[in-house]
């Protein structure tokens, strides 16, 4: 070998060597930085410097369009996104859970400021929030949860779901004299939202003997698949049914069709309360096909962008916020529909 070259790829070696190690403090120093600069909301920001709201862009994961409460969920946050001046990129999941997966990674991947998601299922969440605050990017949840751990996200806005379970059913006690058979149509199973609002409903119903769930099947919070599955339950409970407890109001409409196609009446022969409190719900009941639905508001927009407000600017937000609701029975449909936003 030439001693030239020899003393050269050594001198080589050895500065490629100092720049290993000089990139090794650098990473280090790196780290320490951002967690000195962590905020006290719990996202790890990577040292990010406060914002205004025109200035940021926010990636927003939707579970899709399956009900006429997720239609205005969506719209109320597009429509503040715009008023103000917020890019907002919008994907909507098609009601599957890799569809919206996906899409945020997609959003991790172009380095967005702020993450909304509004997850179609509760669970499979905990590796992309991973991937979301390693990159120093703010999680918001809204409408639903996720089984993870809270320092993966700075936030949830939802409703209280056991609450509004827990209402419907200490109202069908009421109305029923705490006497009653009931077909329970499910959400989507594996939705946080779908287990308490049954959890709830369980409860209030525990304290009534005689009020018993006779089948409990999903329907995916769809029109759809609520009449198709009331079309099979309601022969195979001939006589049997007098109540239906629907998890939202989609769901109950299409229970409605089909216990009209099977000449009986909605309201009437068998009593129908559901969740939601959108309008079709209050022309069902202005109609007497449904008795009453418990609101679960779906305007987050003002709320979301109040609080993504917080977030950029580096102030603290609380874990959990809870939009308020309301019941309404048929009785007050026709006052109250001409004030429902959605």
């Amino acid at each position: 070998m030439n001693p030239q070259n020899h003393v050269s790829r050594r001198m080589f070696l050895a500065i490629l060597g100092s720049a290993s190690v000089a990139a090794g403090c650098s990473r280090e120093e790196s780290d320490a930085a951002r967690a000195a600069q962590k905020p006290a909301s719990g996202a790890d920001t990577a040292g990010r410097k406060p914002k205004t709201l025109s200035e940021i862009v926010v990636g927003f994961s939707q579970t899709g369009a399956e009900s006429s409460w997720r239609i205005a969920h969506s719209k109320s946050i597009q429509e503040e996104a715009e008023k103000r001046h917020v890019q907002l990129l919008f994907a909507d999941g098609q009601n599957v859970h890799n569809n919206q997966v996906n899409a945020v990674n997609g959003f991790i991947t172009k380095g967005v400021d702020i993450i909304v998601i509004a997850p179609q299922e509760s669970v499979g969440w905990k590796p992309t929030l991973k991937e979301a605050k390693r990159a120093g990017i703010p999680v918001v949840l809204t409408s639903r949860g996720v089984d993870a751990e809270e320092d993966l996200y700075e936030t949830v806005m939802v409703a209280d779901f056991v609450w509004e379970g827990r209402r419907a059913g200490e109202w069908l006690a009421k109305q029923t004299n705490g006497n009653a058979r009931i077909i329970e149509l499910v959400g989507t199973p594996a939705a946080d939202v779908a287990v308490m609002r049954k959890t709830g409903f369980a409860e209030a119903i525990a304290k009534h003997p005689d009020m018993k769930i006779i089948a409990s099947q999903s329907g995916d919070f769809t029109r759809t698949k609520g009449k198709a599955v009331m079309e099979t339950l309601l022969p195979a409970h001939k006589g049997e049914i007098n109540a239906v407890y629907a998890h939202n109001d989609d769901m109950a409409l299409g229970a409605i069709q089909a216990i009209q196609a099977a000449g009986l009446k909605p309201g009437q022969d068998i009593l129908v309360i559901s969740i939601d409190a959108v309008k079709p719900a209050f022309e069902a009941m202005m109609e007497g096909k449904l008795n009453a639905t418990v609101e679960c508001n779906p305007m987050h927009g003002p709320l979301l962008f109040d609080t993504i407000d917080k977030i950029v600017r580096g102030e603290k937000v609380p874990k959990r916020t809870i939009v308020p609701g309301q019941i309404f029975e048929r009785e007050q449909a026709a006052t109250a529909i001409g004030s429902r936003p959605y």
